[in-house]
């Protein structure tokens, strides 16, 4: 890791599965940066962010990778990695090889799958969308949907059809 005061660690995102880590570099406006992917570590440094200034970050992974399948992706405000481990097995404990806790690393949630999770289920995986779901459960209707209506619901009203809620509301003193 880059040593205190002397240059800002770019924001880092990352999620992993059994086989692949997810990390994403946050640092927009970066042009021409240096990345380094070994097989212990990740080295980016480049110039950008709203200050323009210089931000450098080497991290070492808790296991190895494997660099040769090390896939790339600029996308103008981040730079996205997709790292296979060079071990497939239970999920690491951290990315970091260094048992402490980094302001600049944080988890990437919409990436982020839970290791008893399978593929099955919800997500971008399993190639079903929230919107999917909910028209499947009956909420959450598509453009072709009519509305609820909500007469047909039965709230469990008295046989005669009188509410508790509708009787006389006593005068405010």
């Amino acid at each position: 890791m880059t040593q205190e005061g002397q240059v800002t660690p770019p924001p880092v995102m990352w999620a992993q599965r059994n086989t692949i880590l997810y990390i994403t570099v946050c640092l927009e406006d970066c042009k021409d940066p240096t990345i380094k992917v070994e097989p212990e570590k990740l080295y980016f440094k480049g110039i950008g962010g709203t200050d323009r200034k210089l931000h450098e970050v080497t991290i070492n992974f808790y296991k190895e990778v494997d660099p040769e399948k090390t896939v790339q992706s600029p996308k103008g405000r981040n730079f996205e990695f997709v790292l296979t481990k060079k071990q497939e097995g239970p999920y690491w404990p951290r990315l970091t090889k260094e048992n402490k806790k980094f302001h600049w690393l944080k988890s990437d949630f919409n990436k982020w799958k839970d290791e008893d999770d399978t593929d099955e289920e919800g997500g971008l995986e399993g190639g079903r969308d929230l919107e999917e779901m909910m028209r499947q459960m009956g909420g959450l209707g598509g453009a072709g949907d009519s509305k609820p209506n909500f007469d047909d619901l039965d709230m469990g009203d008295d046989a005669d059809g009188a509410d508790s809620d509708d009787e006389e509301m006593p005068d405010l003193e």
